[in-house]
């Protein structure tokens, strides 16, 4: 369970996210939606110990995340960033490799090869894992940058924005691939997605956020209605029920 108390960031002595209290069960899918500016970002940076926070404490199963050492943490806790720059000229299968060095120490085992090859596998990368990344469009980098998230093989993956530069095709196969990797492989997913039917359709809670607080937090179905959603968005949204699925249309 990731658990934060009180979390609070304040950034030139202007806070922008918090003071938020909240708890994140083990296992499916959660995701973080909200507008431009609500501080998703802030809070998932903050629980992956990237971002430190002005005030409260981040545990995850018990640890604090911002105690504990680097090491002790990327064994339990990965997170990609929404920012991913390699200066270096590497290849997927290298890049996805890197998911295992907080175990390995670069010194690789047979269970490393085996957890790169299954990522690999899981988003589909085969084929491509001996180009190099620059050789390849954005939607590809963005699942291999994921993939080396998986091959980490933590209980809890935090993901800042996995649907960027992908388009509609490739956005739904990341998303049942999200929840294939929740549902038999025992994860613990927290996403940041920008599109509220994308977070309704695959997830289990969904934690709103407006202006650095949380508006509304709970199942797809408590989230999914027309005065909560025009409430957190700011802008007039329909929900209607399609074939036993709740889409918003704004």
């Amino acid at each position: 369970m990731i658990e934060f108390r009180d979390v609070r960031k304040e950034y030139q002595g202007r806070t922008v996210l918090g003071p938020v209290s909240g708890t994140i069960a083990a296992g499916g899918v959660t995701s973080l939606v909200g507008p431009n500016g609500a501080g998703k970002s802030t809070l998932l940076t903050v629980l992956g110990r990237i971002c430190e926070p002005t005030a409260g404490t981040v545990t995850v199963d018990g640890i604090d995340v911002h105690t504990a050492k680097s090491q002790d943490v990327a064994r339990i806790l990965s997170v990609l960033r929404q920012e991913n720059h390699f200066t270096a000229r590497v290849t997927v299968r290298e890049l996805v490799g890197f998911g295992r060095f907080p175990h390995s120490r670069g010194r690789t085992t047979p269970r490393d090869t085996a957890l790169v090859e299954q990522a690999l596998e899981f988003l589909e990368l085969g084929e491509l894992s001996h180009r190099y990344l620059d050789q390849l469009s954005g939607g590809q980098r963005q699942r291999a940058y994921v993939a080396m998230v998986l091959a980490q093989d933590t209980d809890y993956i935090l993901l800042d924005e996995p649907l960027n530069n992908l388009d509609m095709k490739h956005s739904v196969r990341m998303m049942r691939q999200l929840r294939q990797a929740a549902d038999e492989l025992g994860k613990t997913i927290v996403l940041i997605v920008h599109d509220i039917n994308f977070a309704a359709a695959y997830s289990d809670r969904i934690i709103a956020l407006r202006e650095g607080r949380i508006a509304a937090s709970g199942s797809a179905a408590e989230l999914m209605r027309d005065e909560v959603l025009t409430g957190i968005f700011d802008t007039p949204v329909r929900v209607h029920r399609i074939e036993d699925r709740a889409i918003a249309v704004y």
